[in-house]
């Protein structure tokens, strides 16, 4: 048999079994319901809690529970969408003591892997970046899918000194805590 012929029938036979392998590996795609979502944040300042959230963030997700390996999300964050329930603290958050959003004017989170711990919980380990500085966190969350329709809650506590968010004045832990809580609360369609 010619050579050439055995090379073209076995690159034919290589390129259907990678287009078999890529289709069995797309995890579905959801789209977030940004009406129904709230990406937020959770503060101390002198003791007292305060809340916030991120105005502006996209997520870009490809997820199966049957298929967590080739699962992933991608969540940019513009920075300077904070939004920290106060007019003081607001005036605050952009500047270069803080988020420093002229220089880094968005925050991300890429995940690395998912964990499924039973029922409805599960565990992304990620890569949070913010103000270019990286380091991996567990999100524990909880996930409910109905149909084509998806409800994710969950929250990870971070060190906003981990990132450089409150130097300066602002890098004790007084008046704000170093510790901040991030909560998750989203709403999803399957495809779109």
């Amino acid at each position: 048999m010619d050579r050439r012929i055995m090379t073209i029938g076995a690159a034919a036979v290589l390129a259907h079994a990678l287009c078999g392998i890529t289709t069995a590996q797309a995890a579905d795609t959801w789209t977030v319901n940004h009406d129904e979502s709230r990406l937020g944040f959770v503060g101390l300042q002198g003791g007292a809690e305060f809340t916030g959230h991120f105005g502006v963030w996209e997520a870009e997700i490809a997820f199966d529970p049957a298929d967590l390996e080739n699962s992933s999300v991608v969540v940019t964050i513009a920075t300077e969408s904070a939004d920290a329930g106060a007019s003081q603290r607001n005036d605050l958050l952009p500047g270069s003591e803080w988020f420093d959003v002229a220089a880094h004017p968005q925050a991300r989170f890429v995940t690395t892997g998912f964990t499924h711990l039973g029922g409805t919980d599960y565990e992304a380990t990620a890569e949070l970046t913010i103000r270019d500085m990286t380091h991996e966190v567990v999100l524990p969350f909880s996930l409910v899918i109905d149909g084509d329709t998806a409800e994710v809650s969950g929250e990870l506590g971070i060190l906003r000194t981990d990132y450089d968010v409150g130097i300066g004045q602002w890098a004790s832990a007084d008046p704000v805590a170093f510790e901040v809580r991030v909560t998750v609360d989203l709403a999803a369609q399957r495809g779109g």
